[in-house]
């Protein structure tokens, strides 16, 4: 689970839902027409945009941003130094039936018993990646999509509540509940907007960038054990995908060890 994501949207909703409490009286802020306009309506503009698995999906891959873990590069190059290791004593063949810890780098290996050559094996995995790359990103283009029209579907039933309040501008008790009316579906679609639909793009564009640079990580190691790359040239080869610090922390570690 990730708590960022959760605690984050939970207490942003929190926090405005204290302020309508400690407000006026709540009832005030639910509307049944405005929800339908916003809700109902950025929907469909949304479905319009996308196709019909698209848009489904997008709903789907958004769970990814509440629950969602890949393997610490760390622990992951150490795990394809042990693989590498095991490839160059035994032969790629004793690594048939081993377990891992990433289903993208259990069809690698599957690759390399198989016998695939490193370029069909870079071919076949680059194209997995970028399959994994265009479905998370079209669960982005969704949220991003749905962030940009709840705002625009909430002016537009602020403009239809403010035509009948003007129409019936006989009646001036009537005037303050019809604009506290119009407003409320610019307040719904900025709430639509800014606290969920933009947060999940965001968290799953974070995404889709972490899981493309693990999969490359692991694509450049499949390709370097398959042409019987040495085990220590490989790990050196991918602590070019540590972070800065960590990378530093490894250099002075392998110097005190020298």
């Amino acid at each position: 689970m990730d708590f960022a994501t959760l605690i984050g949207l939970v207490g942003a909703i929190m926090l405005i839902a204290s302020a309508v409490i400690l407000g006026v009286s709540p009832e005030v802020f639910l509307n049944p027409a405005s929800l339908l306009i916003v809700v109902g309506g950025s929907l469909l503009v949304v479905l319009a945009k996308f196709s019909f698995s698209q848009f489904f999906d997008a709903f789907k891959v958004a769970a990814r941003a509440f629950k969602f873990k890949l393997p610490e590069t760390q622990a992951s190059i150490d795990e394809l130094v042990e693989v590498a290791q095991i490839a160059r004593k035994q032969g790629v063949l004793g690594l048939e039936g081993r377990d891992v810890s990433s289903p993208f780098l259990a069809q690698g290996i599957q690759m390399l018993v198989d016998g695939q050559d490193a370029n069909t094996i870079k071919q076949l995995l680059n194209k997995e990646r970028l399959m994994t790359l265009d479905h998370n990103r079209s669960g982005a283009k969704v949220f991003n999509a749905l962030a940009d029209v709840a705002p625009a579907m909430g002016m537009i039933g602020t403009l239809i509540g403010l035509v009948q309040m003007l129409s019936n501008m006989e009646d001036p008790k009537s005037i303050g509940p019809a604009m506290a009316v119009a407003l409320l579906t610019t307040l719904y679609g900025a709430m639509i907007a800014t606290m969920i639909a933009t947060p999940i793009a965001d968290k799953l564009s974070l995404r889709m960038t972490e899981e493309a640079r693990m999969q490359s990580l692991y694509i450049d190691a499949l390709v370097a054990i398959q042409e019987g790359t040495n085990p220590r040239i490989i790990e050196q080869m991918l602590s070019s995908y540590l972070p800065p610090k960590e990378r530093a922390k490894n250099g002075e570690a392998e110097t005190a060890s020298d």
